[in-house]
C-alpha cells in the first residue's frame, strides 16, 4: 500500500504541515525534527504527489526539453549528453523533464502537448530551435533557458560553449607543433555556434601571424556530420600542396576528414595533423584517437537545469549569459608537420 504524508507523520511523530515543510524543502525545521521526517520518509517509501502539490502551488513540477529531430536522431550523443545533465540535475530539485523532439520546419500543428496541456513550468531548448517555437512559448509567459544556441534580439538566458577559445586553444597548439598552413572545414552556419567557430579560426590565424588564405577555410557545408567532413576533405586535398594541418568543427567532419586522407592513401598524423571539437565518444574511438576540444555536455545540461529552477524561484533573472569554459584534449592525431607532396 502506498505511504501518505500522514503516515510519514505519525511514525515520525509530527504533525502533517511539518512533514510538508521538509519535503518541499522549505525550512523553519529544527535539524534534529528534518532527520526524524527523513528517516520515516525512506523507511516508508513515502513520495510526495507532483499533481497534489500543485494544486497549491500552481505548479507542474516538469520542465520541457526540447530539440530538433535531426539534431536527436543524430549518430554524435552531443545532445544526449546535455539531456542526461538536465536530468540527473533535476532528481535535487525535484522536478521532472519532459523530453520531445520537433521538426527544423516547425509548424503551429506540431505544438508538443506538454505545451498544449500547460503541463511545465519551464522550457528547455538545445541546439538550433525554430524561432516560433521560441516565440510560441515565450507568450505563454513561461521561462525559457537555451543551450548551445543564441537568439542576441531575444531576452531569454543561455548557456553557451566558449567556442572562441576552444579554437585559439587548437591553433596555438598546431603552432606549437610547427604548423604554419592550417585549414578549416565546418557547416551548418545557421547555428550561432559553428559561426562562432568559422570566425575564431580566422581571427586567431591573423593574430598569430600566420598567413590566412581564404581557400582553406570551407565553411560553406550544410550539415556538420561525418559525410560532410569527408566531401570538405576531399575538396582541400583536390586543391594541392598547400596546408599541414586541418581544424574540423566538429568530431564527426574530423572523422570524415580522416577517412578521406586514409582513402587516399595518407597517414594521419604523418602526413596531416587533424583536429575536432566537443570531444564525443567517436574522438576517442577513431583512428588515430582525435586531438580536439573537450565541452563538458553534462554541465551545460545541468547549468541550464539549475537556472531555470532559479528563474522559477526568483533566485535567477532571466537574459542570463553563462559561458562554459572548454579545454583542450591532446591525442593521436596531431604531430609535428613533416614534408609530403600531394597529388590533385
Amino acid at each position: 500500500m502506498t505511504a501518505t504524508i500522514r503516515d510519514v507523520a505519525r511514525l515520525a511523530g509530527v504533525a502533517v504541515s511539518t512533514v510538508s515543510l521538509v519535503v518541499n524543502n522549505k525550512g523553519r525545521v529544527s535539524k534534529k525534527t528534518e532527520e526524524k521526517v527523513r528517516q520515516a520518509v525512506a523507511q516508508l517509501d513515502y513520495h510526495p504527489q507532483h499533481s497534489a502539490r500543485g494544486l497549491v502551488t500552481r505548479r507542474s513540477g516538469n520542465f520541457g526539453f526540447i530539440l530538433s529531430t535531426d539534431h536527436f536522431s543524430q549518430a554524435e550523443p552531443f545532445y544526449t549528453k546535455i539531456f542526461l545533465g538536465t536530468e540527473f540535475e533535476a532528481r535535487s530539485v525535484d522536478y521532472y523533464i519532459l523530453l520531445t523532439t520537433i521538426e527544423r520546419h516547425f509548424n503551429s500543428s506540431k505544438i508538443p502537448r506538454f505545451l498544449l496541456e500547460r503541463n511545465v513550468d519551464g522550457v528547455i531548448l538545445v541546439g538550433t530551435v525554430p524561432h516560433k517555437i521560441v516565440d510560441y512559448i515565450a507568450e505563454r509567459r513561461l521561462p525559457i533557458v537555451l543551450v548551445d544556441y543564441e537568439l542576441p534580439r531575444m531576452i531569454h538566458s543561455a548557456v553557451l560553449i566558449d567556442n572562441a577559445d576552444g579554437i585559439r586553444q587548437i591553433v596555438h597548439h598546431l603552432h606549437e607543433l610547427g604548423h604554419r598552413h592550417m585549414a578549416f572545414i565546418g557547416g551548418d552556419m545557421k547555428h550561432p555556434g559553428m559561426i562562432q567557430r568559422c570566425k575564431a579560426f580566422q581571427e586567431t590565424i591573423e593574430t598569430t601571424g600566420l598567413p590566412f588564405d581564404p581557400d582553406l577555410l570551407l565553411c560553406d557545408q550544410e550539415t556538420s556530420n561525418i559525410e560532410t567532413g569527408y566531401v570538405a576533405m576531399e575538396k582541400l586535398l583536390s586543391q594541392g600542396d598547400r596546408f599541414t594541418a586541418v581544424i574540423a568543427a566538429n568530431d564527426a567532419m574530423a572523422v570524415g576528414a580522416v577517412r578521406a586522407c586514409q582513402s587516399r592513401g595518407y597517414r594521419v598524423p604523418l602526413d596531416f595533423s587533424i583536429t575536432g571539437f566537443d570531444d564525443v565518444e567517436s574522438a576517442i574511438t577513431s583512428r588515430p584517437a582525435l586531438t580536439t576540444i573537450h565541452v563538458p555536455k553534462e554541465k551545460m545540461g545541468a547549468t541550464a537545469l539549475r537556472h531555470l529552477a532559479g528563474i522559477i524561484k526568483g533566485t535567477a533573472y532571466e537574459g542570463t549569459r553563462v559561458t562554459i569554459p572548454v579545454r583542450l584534449v591532446k591525442r593521436d592525431s596531431t604531430d609535428h608537420p613533416r614534408s609530403h607532396t600531394l597529388s590533385a
